[in-house]
């Protein structure tokens, strides 16, 4: 027997990355998978967008594993649209036990750099939009008798990592929504979390903006450490995070609410 069997989850940027990770992984131990993805760009954004073709390619990959998939073209901007995303999935797969709140941008810049459209569209993404998921989703799981919310944050949730303020705003702001959603909804026997990666091998972590990040880090030696984990790995793997989510949604954390549960390398220890 899986370690979600018989459960349901939802999962947002579910097209590729850690998202599609955490959909198969979930699958795996035998959850069935709500999955919705933007699946196009944001301005601003250098590195691709995800697409229909990608989000096609999570269902089929769930699918193999003989779970069912419910998947929605959905921005988590967009309420009406994640109402409707997740009304519709709750309606055909019968109820919802696990909120993963994954969806996410990142753009860097230096901080005068920075212009007004990347911290409105790096908060509405990373910030409001997981506001909107929990919001909208936990009536559900209240209905169900409990459940298991999973936020991603990052390392820069933790610490302030250059030439990411918005992002760094953002990740800090999700700490912040884990814990007022673990207080208010414990009496739910809702679970509330969050995950704090360090660096994760996927398409985030590809594109002009590296190329900056490295030239800047080049010019400022003094900051070079705050973004080299302890352990002499450069990237994780998104199943790294995946294992991790699994957990935190899996009876085995059945007492382990408003944590913030690093899978860093150790990098936030610097």
């Amino acid at each position: 027997m899986g370690r979600v069997e018989g459960k349901v989850a939802f999962v947002t940027g579910a097209a590729r990355g850690q998202g599609r990770s955490h959909a198969v992984r979930l699958a795996q131990e035998g959850a069935d998978i709500i999955a919705v993805d933007l699946c196009d760009s944001v301005r601003g954004v250098t590195y691709p967008g995800a697409t229909e073709e990608d989000l096609a390619q999570t269902v089929k990959e769930v699918e193999a594993l003989d779970r069912r998939i419910v998947s929605a073209k959905a921005d988590v901007r967009d309420r009406a649209g994640m109402k409707q995303a997740i009304d519709a999935g709750v309606a055909e797969l019968g109820r919802l036990d696990i909120v993963v709140a994954n969806a996410g941008i990142m753009i860097m810049r230096s901080w005068e750099d920075t212009p007004q459209e990347v911290w409105d569209d790096t908060i509405a993404v990373n910030l409001t939009g997981v506001w909107n998921t929990v919001q909208l989703a936990a009536p559900h799981l209240v209905e169900a008798g409990g459940g298991s919310v999973i936020l991603t944050s990052s390392a820069a949730g933790l610490k302030g990592l250059p030439m990411l303020a918005p992002y760094v705003a953002a990740k800090h702001g999700v700490v912040g929504l884990m814990r007022a959603f673990a207080t208010e909804l414990a009496e739910h026997h809702i679970r509330v979390n969050s995950v704090h990666p360090t660096g994760v091998q996927t398409t985030m972590t590809t594109g002009e903006d590296l190329q900056l990040y490295a030239a800047w880090l080049e010019a400022h030696p003094r900051l070079s450490a705050m973004s080299t984990n302890l352990l002499p790995v450069d990237m994780t793997q998104p199943v790294d995070i995946s294992n991790a989510v699994l957990f935190l949604a899996s009876d085995e954390a059945k007492y382990v609410t408003s944590l913030a549960m690093t899978v860093d390398a150790g990098v936030t220890q610097y």
